[in-house]
């Protein structure tokens, strides 16, 4: 199929990527379904800018999460505890900010903290005392969702009033020249994010040129980078059009980039994917399994407890029913974005799809008026058609 390889038609060379690679095209597929579909039924609503903002604000707090959770579900555990510590978490970042006055960076470090402490109990029960994740993450949602009652016990839900709070899922980043209409500071980012993935494309792929792996043909890779910087520049465009790159953008790509980079690049990434194939190997090759499952189990948490922010300054108050299915939606984000059932495959760059899969079909939904059980359906509808989908592809 590639340039080292026999001479192809570019006609042969599409059908044969689309058939190779129909597990990551289909996400994307999807996503531009449901989009196109919406957009038509809401008479172009759900594709207005304000929409687009406040769709990427609605799912910040499940991509963050799910980023954890594809790590966790890679190595081929899961955590169902993830939701109540989201909205424990948030909770005392409340109550630390309204009833002890402390400032909001110091209480965010505090929640992240708490998160950290909560991924280390769970993971050493599973690492070293050999409860099954399963069973300690279900135990874990009974404990947090009976702290997140009790620490909402007296006051009920709490209204926060912190600006600076509440300014990071409502909040957009600042311009050079506020008031002109059209937010410049958002586009000079998309121009750099295009420079960026060009040269990283690029750069990947020379690589792969270099040790005689198979890379697509030159009008392919063109046309790749061309779609892909469309994409960038047209939503970047309508956010500039009306308030800018919301913070919460900002926070998931700084994330994303983290977990992405450390997935690929570091002996640390190697080893969570290599336990995930297959663990017994994985132990006799040198590497420490339960040490890097206690990561994974850590990780988990903190991006639950960073949930728990976002969520909660999304609502501008912390309550009591927070929390309720965010495993859910952080799980399935994982599953349609690619992470395979049985463990060692996915990637965190899919998984925001998989975010942004469902909920957009909440957002668009939810415009429709349509009643929030048939919502329910309609997800769960669309989960298990994607895991089906996985399986019947890896079985070919």
């Amino acid at each position: 199929m590639g340039e080292t390889k026999q001479k192809v038609s570019l006609g042969q060379e599409i059908v044969t990527m689309a058939k190779t690679n129909i597990r990551d095209y289909m996400m994307y597929i999807a996503l531009v379904c449901i989009m196109i579909f919406f957009a038509i039924q809401t008479n172009g609503g759900f594709l207005q800018a304000r929409n687009i903002a406040n769709l990427i604000n609605q799912a910040g707090y499940v991509a963050v999460m799910a980023i954890g959770m594809t790590l966790i579900l890679i190595i081929s555990h899961i955590d169902l505890s993830v939701g109540y510590v989201a909205g424990f978490c948030g909770a005392i970042a409340a109550i630390l900010m309204t009833k002890y006055n402390v400032n909001e960076w110091v209480a965010i470090l505090v929640v992240l903290v708490l998160g950290l402490l909560i991924g280390l109990y769970q993971g050493l029960l599973v690492t070293r005392v050999g409860v099954p994740a399963f069973v300690t993450t279900l135990a874990g949602m009974f404990i947090f969702r009976g702290l997140l009652n009790l620490s909402l016990q007296e006051t009920g839900t709490i209204i926060i009033p912190n600006k600076g709070f509440n300014a990071l899922s409502n909040g957009f980043i600042p311009d050079i020249a506020p008031g002109e209409g059209f937010h410049k500071v958002t586009m000079l980012i998309a121009v750099i994010m295009v420079i960026a993935m060009i040269y990283t494309q690029i750069k990947s792929r020379k690589n792969k040129v270099k040790y005689n792996f198979d890379v697509s043909s030159a009008p392919v890779f063109s046309f790749k980078l061309i779609a892909l910087s469309a994409v960038i520049l047209i939503v970047m465009w309508i956010l500039a059009s009306y308030q800018g790159l919301p913070w919460t953008a900002v926070i998931v790509g700084v994330v994303l980039f983290i977990y992405n980079y450390m997935l690929n690049k570091t002996k640390l990434g190697r080893a969570i994917y290599g336990i995930g194939g297959n663990a017994q190997a994985a132990e006799l090759s040198g590497i420490n399994v339960k040490r890097v499952t206690l990561f994974a189990f850590c990780s988990v948490s903190v991006m639950a407890a960073l949930g728990g922010v976002l969520y909660t300054s999304r609502l501008q108050s912390a309550t009591p029913t927070a929390g309720v299915g965010f495993e859910l939606d952080a799980i399935a984000s994982s599953y349609i974005g690619g992470v395979a059932v049985s463990g060692g495959v996915g990637r965190v760059t899919n998984t925001i799809i998989g975010a942004l899969v469902i909920m957009s079909l909440t957002n668009g939904m939810n415009l429709m008026g349509i009643d929030i059980s048939y919502q329910y359906v309609v997800k769960g509808l669309i989960f298990i058609i994607a895991v089906a989908f996985d399986v019947r592809t890896r079985k070919k």
